[in-house]
């Protein structure tokens, strides 16, 4: 895809689309800085881009919005009350056994319903189960503040900006390559507030 073609593109988005985009923006700056309000966005996000993503025949990708929204209930929970003596939760990290055992589920996760999305009208079956599976295991891991979720986010993101601009959902694939770069700032600042605690 040409530039000229990426930038008209961006011409056609939705109201629907953008409101996400910004809402989805909201989240991830809020989690960056630890702010329990980041959950209402990503649960406002995840109900509109239920049906941005539909729309897109991302099939599996409108269902992990409807996982995105319950998490964002349990997220608001954990990071208000899911600390030692319903404390505020504090940043931890995963053992590598722990790790092994994730990126397992994973890789089954992702066979599994990429074979059965394969017999639909899916566009990418096995990439959006790929991105929605790791999604499904790193959001939990946000949820529970694993340091290492910024890690797994990097990999989902940068394929998920293949899947969007593949679809046309051009300034979503925009969001997600802001993503990659506050990425980078959020693991920064996570790992410094591990480290000082």
């Amino acid at each position: 895809m040409a530039l000229t073609d990426f930038l008209d593109g961006l011409k056609d988005y939705s109201a629907a689309e953008a409101s996400a985009v910004v809402l989805a923006i909201a989240y991830l700056v809020l989690a960056i800085r630890e702010h329990v309000s980041c959950w209402a966005a990503a649960f406002a996000s995840s109900l509109i881009y239920l049906f941005v993503f539909y729309s897109a025949r991302l099939y599996t990708e409108s269902l992990l919005q409807i996982f995105y929204a319950a998490m964002a209930i349990y997220g608001y929970y954990q990071w208000k009350y899911g600390g030692e003596h319903r404390s505020r939760l504090r940043i931890g990290v995963w053992t590598l056994r722990r790790h092994a055992a994730a990126l397992g589920s994973i890789a089954a996760a992702t066979a599994s319903i990429g074979w059965l999305m394969s017999h639909t009208d899916a566009a990418f079956p096995y990439a959006d189960a790929f991105t929605t599976s790791a999604a499904v295991v790193t959001t939990y891991m946000v949820a529970r503040k694993v340091l290492e979720n910024w890690l797994y986010w990097f990999v989902i993101d940068s394929v998920s900006v293949y899947l969007y601009l593949s679809r046309g959902l051009e300034l979503t694939a925009l969001l997600f390559v802001l993503y990659l770069l506050l990425i980078i700032v959020g693991m920064h600042r996570w790992w410094q507030e591990w480290r000082s605690a």
